[in-house]
């Protein structure tokens, strides 16, 4: 049986939030990279392969357990993000693990007290995520974080393939969505720097609703 995939009809629309949502920023040597965690397992992998490329001396993997990631992740997302990179390869020795952030505020949060904490200078940083999570993690980052230089990176996987490593393309999609309609509330609510939402991602978005994607809405009234 082939494995799920994008309908047709929807691919357009797609494809225009899949390519507003990644950053995708060049990569160069940093001081600690910050591996947000969900349920996308790639995050660690990804963190491991730049690792073995000595763009940064450690990792800090963040986040305790959703809804959507207890099941698969029973342990917290960070700590067993923290096995996938060790099994890949990184040393224990380079890993620091914060597993109680809840929320992508608090992934930065949180962080930030642990490396302050454990006496670790941050002047330039590496987000790595979701591919689709790269620009609000980013506007995130610069609201609580804003005297670091934040980059953006994640794994370098066409939608298509991103996709069919997830198995469950209605869930990538609800998640584009859901991360669009973040950009404005959160910052709109003040926990992040705002962006200008282009009129191709609006309109791709309102039509990605209407075709019933939006069980990651959240309520705004």
């Amino acid at each position: 049986m082939p494995a799920p995939a994008i309908p047709d009809d929807l691919r357009d629309d797609v494809e225009t939030l899949w390519n507003f949502h990644r950053i995708d920023d060049p990569l160069a040597p940093v001081d600690v990279a910050i591996g947000l965690g969900s349920h996308d397992p790639s995050v660690a992998v990804y963190a491991a392969e730049l690792f073995a490329k000595d763009l940064f001396p450690v990792v800090v993997f963040t986040g305790a357990n959703a809804p959507t990631t207890v099941e698969q992740f029973p342990r917290g997302e960070a700590v067993h993000y923290r096995e996938i990179a060790m099994e890949a390869g990184v040393p224990d020795s380079a890993i620091v693990v914060e597993p109680n952030a809840t929320n992508t505020a608090e992934n930065f949060e949180r962080t930030r007290e642990l490396l302050r904490e454990r006496g670790t200078p941050v002047t330039r940083a590496l987000i790595l995520s979701r591919p689709y999570q790269q620009r609000r993690a980013y506007t995130t980052a610069m609201k609580l974080w804003p005297e670091v230089d934040f980059l953006c990176s994640a794994i370098q996987q066409p939608l298509t393939d991103y996709v069919e490593s997830i198995g469950d393309p209605k869930r990538v999609i609800d998640m584009l969505v859901g991360d669009t309609q973040r950009l404005t509330v959160y910052a709109d609510a003040g926990y992040a720097i705002p962006q200008e939402i282009p009129g191709d991602v609006e309109a791709a978005y309102d039509r990605l609703i209407t075709a019933g994607y939006d069980s990651r809405l959240i309520p705004t009234s």
